[in-house]
């Protein structure tokens, strides 16, 4: 685990595990679009925090189909997770930098955002967008760390679970490359 003491914003934490296990006021969920549960990290997520979410997902009114549309967040009760809530995020389909890095760091700013709102003091991430949807790691992490460190204030703690220790590697470096 790897900690940046920010004087201005929230610790970044780095780490590996199961984000589904953390214990920190909300999680992010790498949702869907319709938010109804999918692979990787979202299916992980429904799994562990039961049906109920599912319903409570089912509850938000879709628009055009979308529950929560690319850099856009909603937020859910966390269920039979350890975390209170769960902060569900879409990040992009990475197609190039030029389209995708906006919608990415706007995943996270919503999110950030989302967790102020509800008074929340630590937020766990998973790697946004990393899995199927392809973002490279090294970019993804670039965007998420500097995304975190400029709209974390006003929280104590942005934890981001990695899975597995190649991934951990990849942002551990970048975060070095960042602040030292």
């Amino acid at each position: 685990m790897i900690a940046y003491a920010q004087a201005s914003t929230a610790n970044l934490i780095l780490t590996t595990g199961d984000i589904t296990r953390c214990r920190t006021d909300a999680i992010v969920n790498a949702a869907n679009a319709v938010m109804l549960g999918g692979g990787g990290v979202d299916g992980a997520i429904h799994r562990a925090a039961g049906p109920n979410l599912v319903q409570a997902c089912r509850d938000i009114r879709p628009v055009e189909g979308k529950r929560c549309p690319p850099g856009e967040a909603r937020i859910t009760p966390g269920f039979r997770l350890s975390a209170r809530w769960v902060i569900h995020t879409v990040g992009p389909i990475y197609r190039d930098e030029e389209t995708s890095q906006p919608v990415l760091a706007s995943a996270y700013r919503a999110s950030l955002d989302l967790a102020r709102e509800h008074g929340l003091r630590t937020v766990a991430f998973p790697a946004i967008s990393c899995g199927v949807y392809g973002y490279p790691h090294e970019d993804a992490a670039e965007v998420a760390l500097t995304t975190c460190q400029a709209h974390g204030h006003d929280l104590d703690e942005v934890r981001f679970v990695l899975f597995g220790e190649a991934m951990y590697t990849v942002w551990a470096g970048v975060a070095e490359e960042l602040f030292g």
